[in-house]
């Protein structure tokens, strides 16, 4: 029997054994109560049966609200459950009501959080995933080593389309790699999709032509499933070379019906992912997701950057570096995305933690706040950048290059997310 393994870390103030066994039953042949027609034969070929379970130290924190049970005597664990495949089928979506599900609502749980799901090889036969990961990404960029760098067009919403090319061009000639949208800045009446598409691929095309090379850019088409084939129409028409989707927003099932009729790279932006997350109590870990976004196709994966202005440790960021890096299925390559507070005098510390240039290293305030400007900004990324990986000390490059040396005056040893004087 072919199944889905799910792994779950659960705190209880009940017994552990029992409550691992609720959490298989519920969501899988069984309810609260014993019913007529769930008869031994049936449970036999649809129960979810619990595959291990490990003790792990109580973590001290208060239980969700509704949790049954004296939290005096909680017990936490990771548990190890197997869904029998034939109960979803190799759907993504009828797998996340299967996994997740009511789980979240059960009052015999004071925390709950999917951590992993190991998924059979029909998974893969169902879903194609990515097209061009990084190899591909590579290729359309016109770079073929190095870490490939990028920005976010800031101000993310209130720029004008006129401003938004006179941007482009700047960054275009500064030799960027990527471009992308924010996240904020879908189809708004202000600066509608059609509008900047037609503002900024004649920019980019006279720059290519010049330097033969053309900066990708993921123009953000999140929108109404409805939508999405005639917004990717629009950027491929006019030459662009990468659509962007924010994943949460518009949903797993969503990305994956893009991808069947997508001849562009996906860039998958986890915007909202922190409201599935964030808690250490609850919601899905990035571990689960990323292997679900990777499934339906995303090119591109947001991961965080180390000293981001979020939540995330370094720790946890690395983490999810390194899960977007890892085979899935022998495949699915999808290049991970670092942002969130990056600048030049994060180079060396990032490249000696992740060992690889094989990332789009995502700086917005640390390209566009630059004080000699956004050019200037794209030249101490390179700088810095270029420097880690020949092992060149950063301030032996800097005393050479004045753009990086400004880079780090006002960006090394500022705290994650501190505001501009």
């Amino acid at each position: 029997m072919q199944t889905v393994r799910a792994t779950y870390e659960i705190e209880t103030a009940l017994d552990v054994e029992t409550v691992a066994a609720t959490i298989a039953n519920e969501q899988s042949s069984g309810t609260f109560v014993k019913v007529a027609r769930e008869t031994a034969e049936l449970r036999e070929r649809y129960a979810a049966r619990v595959a291990g379970i490990d003790e792990l130290e109580p973590s001290g924190l208060p239980p969700l609200p509704g949790a049954s049970g004296d939290w005096a005597h909680a017990r936490r664990a990771r548990v190890m459950v197997d869904f029998p495949l034939h109960n979803m089928g190799p759907s993504i979506p009828n797998l996340l009501a299967a996994v997740a599900g009511n789980l979240f609502d059960l009052r015999e749980v004071g925390a709950l959080r999917l951590v992993d799901l190991d998924l059979p090889q029909a998974f893969a036969e169902r879903y194609p995933g990515p097209q061009f990961g990084v190899r591909g990404t590579r290729e359309l960029t016109g770079r073929p080593s190095g870490a490939l760098l990028g920005t976010i067009v800031k101000p993310s919403i209130g720029l004008s389309v006129a401003d938004l090319a006179d941007l482009v061009g700047e960054l275009a000639e500064a030799g960027i790699d990527f471009i992308k949208d924010d996240e904020l800045n879908g189809n708004p009446p202000d600066a509608p999709l059609a509008a900047r598409v037609a503002a900024v691929m004649p920019v980019l095309k006279a720059s290519a032509d010049r330097h033969g090379r053309m900066p990708m850019y993921a123009f953000n088409i999140t929108d109404d499933i409805s939508r999405l084939e005639a917004n990717h129409d629009l950027v491929r028409d006019a030459g662009g070379t990468a659509v962007m989707v924010c994943v949460a927003t518009l949903g797993l099932a969503g990305v994956e019906h893009l991808r069947r009729r997508c001849e562009l790279p996906i860039h998958g932006h986890r915007t909202m992912f922190g409201a599935f997350s964030r808690s250490p109590q609850l919601g899905i870990d990035f571990l689960a997701f990323q292997k679900l976004a990777r499934l339906c196709g995303v090119d591109h994966l947001h991961t965080n950057g180390i000293h981001n202005k979020f939540y995330e440790s370094d720790a946890q960021v690395l983490r999810s570096i390194a899960a977007v890096r890892t085979p899935l299925f022998g495949g699915y390559e999808t290049l991970p995305v670092l942002s969130s507070g990056q600048s030049a005098a994060l180079a060396h510390e990032t490249y000696a933690a992740v060992g690889t240039t094989d990332i789009l290293v995502m700086a917005g305030g640390g390209i566009h706040g630059h004080p000699m400007g956004s050019a200037a900004g794209v030249r101490s990324m390179r700088e810095a950048w270029d420097a880690a990986v020949a092992g060149e000390p950063l301030h032996d490059r800097a005393a050479k290059v004045p753009e990086l040396a400004a880079a780090l005056d006002l960006f090394a040893g500022r705290p994650p997310g501190a505001a501009q004087s």
